[in-house]
C-alpha cells in the first residue's frame, strides 16, 4: 500500500518483545520510494508506552529506510541541524501506522558531524531480557558500522542542505497541525 504524499499518518515504534514503545500521533509524508519514507513534523504529540504524553519541541525531518536497520531523525535547531539515529528494524506500513522495532542503540550526531553512540547499556540489558537472537545482534552490529560510515562520509541523509530542502517543502505545503489522517 502506497503512502499518500502530504497526508498525515501515525508512527509507532515497538520493542523486540512486541510491546509498544512510542507513538507519534501525526507525521506528514514528504516522500516515499522503494528505499525510504521521509516524513516531517513539528509540535507533534508523542505518547510513550507507559502513557506519558509530551510534544516535540523542534521540527524534524525523519528518514525511515525499508532495507536498512536504522532510521535517522534530522532535528532542526536554531544553532544547526543535529541527527538522532535509532538502530531499528526496517520500516513497514500497514493500515494502522508506519511501524518499526527500536533496538535501543542510538547515535547522536551534532551539527559539525561529530557523534556519540548512546544507550549501549540499554541495548545489552534488552538483548539479555528479550533474548535477541545471535543473527539479529550480528545484523545490528553490521548496520551500526554502516551507519557510522554513512555519517563520516556525510552521505544522505547526513546533508544539511537536503534536510533544509525537505523542511522548506514541508513548510510550503501549509499542512496544519492535527489534521485528519486518511481513512483506509
Amino acid at each position: 500500500m502506497a503512502l499518500k504524499p502530504l497526508m498525515r499518518y501515525r508512527l509507532q515504534s515497538y520493542k523486540h518483545d512486541k510491546s509498544l514503545h512510542r507513538i507519534w500521533d501525526q507525521v506528514t509524508i514528504l516522500f516515499e520510494d522503494d528505499e525510504k519514507i521521509v516524513v516531517a513534523n513539528r509540535k507533534t504529540k508523542v505518547i510513550e508506552g507507559n502513557g506519558r504524553i509530551w510534544y516535540t519541541r523542534e521540527p524534524s525531518v525523519s528518514f525511515f529506510f525499508k532495507d536498512c536497520w536504522y532510521n535517522v531523525i534530522a532535528i532542526i535547531k536554531p544553532l544547526g541541524i543535529s541527527y538522532y539515529c535509532n538502530l531499528s528494524s526496517p520500516v513497514l506500513y500497514d493500515e494502522e501506522a508506519i511501524k518499526y522495532i527500536d533496538y535501543d542503540l542510538d547515535i547522536m550526531v551534532l551539527p559539525d558531524f561529530s557523534y556519540t553512540i548512546l544507550d549501549q547499556n540499554e541495548y545489552l540489558k534488552h538483548q539479555r531480557l528479550m533474548q535477541y537472537p545471535e543473527d539479529l545482534c550480528d545484523i545490528l552490529k553490521h548496520e551500526l558500522d554502516n551507519l557510522i560510515k554513512r555519517i563520516e562520509a556525510r552521505k544522505p541523509p547526513f546533508e544539511h542542505e537536503l534536510v533544509q530542502e525537505y523542511y522548506q517543502n514541508f513548510l510550503k505545503t501549509g499542512v496544519k497541525k492535527n489534521v485528519e489522517r486518511p481513512k483506509n
